[in-house]
């Protein structure tokens, strides 16, 4: 697997945020590109984290942050359990539709200090918070499904 390097760019906050966001979405979708369900369904830990759960868990991250209380849109929050059927294509399919839909809402030309409709805490949180929060909870699991991809086939590459 190539190894991508991050976009280096000269621009303001939200383009930032949104080049940095876009490259840890894709790093994900490039670490689980060619696997199987059965080994993206495969845990090498006791909470059961695998490739398959990572992508479904940041599906639902983006729709709970972005969409429900950023936006405060009436969607459904995904589950991020798997199902007997759920399958690594599908998956992918739904994490990048949800990337576009939360990309629509949080780069539409809101300010970054604009506060979450739905605040879940005190104090309420900005979209400027919420995509830093977006940003490293997706490299931290990109960075869990480096580590499971190299143990299942020994692929490694950002």
């Amino acid at each position: 697997m190539p190894d991508h390097k991050p976009p280096r760019l000269a621009g303001g906050e939200a383009e930032t945020l949104r080049a940095l966001l876009s490259y840890q979405r894709e790093s994900l979708v490039r670490k689980v590109a060619g696997v199987d369900d059965a080994a993206a369904r495969w845990s090498p830990v006791g909470t059961g984290t695998s490739l398959l759960w990572l992508v479904r868990h940041m599906a639902r991250a983006e729709v709970t942050w972005i969409l429900y209380r950023f936006a405060g849109q009436d969607v459904a929050v995904p589950g991020d359990s798997l199902d007997p059927g759920d399958t690594l294509e599908a998956a992918t399919a739904a994490y990048r539709r949800v990337w576009r839909r939360a990309d629509a809402v949080a780069f539409a030309g809101a300010s970054l200090d604009e506060l979450c409709r739905r605040p879940e805490a005190d104090p309420p949180v900005s979209l400027r918070w919420v995509l830093a929060h977006l940003l490293e909870e997706t490299a931290r699991h990109a960075g869990h499904a480096d580590i499971i991809r190299e143990l299942i086939d020994g692929r490694t590459g950002r």
